[in-house]
């Protein structure tokens, strides 16, 4: 995996981080984030960054590229043509980056791609939202060998990009300006988001996304669709501002839905100082606590939220900590949980703090080894301290890859 942190990387992070968890405890004021952060707004509707704007963590080069980080960008200029691409995979987002490329360089923003793309055409492995000089055959804004467009970009500066891809339908922008429309008969269903190197400088920062399409798992006003392991502590309410409560413990409530590749949201209060809890998924219904859990622990050691308690929120517990604690007790964070085959990566409060890929032998239960079948997704009551409560649970299935031309993910 890429980007796992230094111990000068972690002391830059944790000076930015102080500012961001401020922020994110509810005193920012609406308006714009500053690069490479989300606003209270953005965080409450379910955009996670891509880019933590200090390491490549959750990124994976393919080839053989000089990309690095300077001054809150990744950059790259020299090298084999390819991508440095997401290891999470979507399906319909809305992307957000600026970028900086030299008036003659070549480069590209890669949707729903596999790992490499040599082929972004009508029947290829992703599509490409071009960076390109007004004389390529594809100039910036393009959607390569499926449409070119009209507008004209002039290179040398930062430029935002908005691009909606949502079924065979996408848009796109830059300085919000409309450069792109394009509907595709027969679309890839999800892929990673990449970044090319081709020719010539090129610069990205403030890279974020917000899944599209997901629905309620809970309602708001009753359990429906969700039972209550028999036998346990634990209780399962709901309040009258409509959230789910879980107090007392063990125990457990699980969706009857069952969900395998899939992106989850959810807002999680905890009522308490350090106190445990869990989001456990792909699990064996009807059997208890059998499933990959996505740690809720607020706690931190020695005043040091690179120094996770019990793995730390975000986590995939007992198999990989929190590089950090985003989250604090007694205030609303967000969590997004996006699984895609043995691949596993959560944001808090948009922050990514996990990223890992399971390479252990297939097993039926995820404690013993991969796991990509369905399962439910359960809440945890944890102990008799336990006292949680929990809103905005919005899920999606994810979608295959559909062409029978493309490559397989992973």
């Amino acid at each position: 995996m890429t980007g796992i942190f230094g111990t000068s990387s972690i002391k830059r992070l944790l000076i930015s981080l102080g500012l961001t968890v401020f922020l994110w405890s509810g005193s920012m004021v609406a308006g714009l984030a500053a690069p490479n952060q989300l606003t209270s707004e953005e965080i409450r509707e379910g955009w996670i960054l891509l880019f933590d704007g200090e390491s490549m963590f959750g990124w994976q080069a393919e080839s053989k590229v000089d990309w690095r980080i300077e001054e809150g960008a990744i950059v790259a200029s020299s090298g084999e043509m390819g991508l440095l691409r997401t290891l999470a995979t979507f399906g319909d987002f809305v992307l957000r980056l600026e970028y900086r490329a030299d008036v003659k360089t070549n480069s590209g923003i890669f949707l729903r791609t596999a790992p490499t793309c040599t082929d972004p055409g009508p029947a290829g492995q992703c599509y490409e939202f071009n960076i390109a000089p007004p004389d390529n055959p594809f100039p910036s804004g393009s959607l390569v060998r499926l449409l070119k467009t009209e507008a004209a970009v002039q290179e040398g500066d930062w430029h935002d990009v908005e691009i909606r891809v949502e079924g065979g339908q996408i848009a796109g922008r830059i300085d919000g300006a409309d450069v792109l429309s394009f509907t595709d008969p027969v679309p890839l269903g999800r892929g990673h988001i990449g970044l090319q190197l081709n020719q010539g400088k090129v610069e990205f920062r403030s890279i974020k996304l917000k899944p599209l399409g997901l629905e309620p798992i809970f309602n708001g006003r009753n359990l429906d669709g969700w039972t209550v392991y028999p036998g346990n502590p634990s209780v399962y309410s709901v309040t009258d501002q409509g959230e789910m409560r879980v107090i007392n413990g063990r125990g457990q409530i699980e969706t009857e839905k069952q969900f395998g590749d899939f992106v989850l949201q959810l807002g999680v209060k905890v009522n308490g100082d350090a106190l445990n809890s869990g989001i456990f998924f792909r699990s064996i219904k009807g059997e208890f606590w059998m499933g990959y859990e996505s740690q809720i622990q607020n706690g931190f050691k020695n005043g040091d939220r690179s120094d996770p308690v019990d793995f730390g929120t975000g986590a995939i517990y007992r198999r990989q900590p929190a590089r950090v604690i985003v989250s604090n007790d007694h205030e609303w964070f967000y969590k997004t949980i996006v699984a895609a085959g043995p691949t596993l990566c959560v944001w808090v409060n948009g922050y990514p703090v996990t990223a890992w890929t399971d390479t252990r032998e297939p097993d039926p239960n995820p404690r013993k080894g991969l796991r990509t079948a369905p399962g439910t997704i359960i809440i945890q009551g944890h102990d008799p301290t336990t006292d949680l409560l929990f809103r905005d649970l919005e899920a999606i299935e994810l979608r295959g890859r559909a062409r029978s031309s493309a490559e397989p993910l992973d």
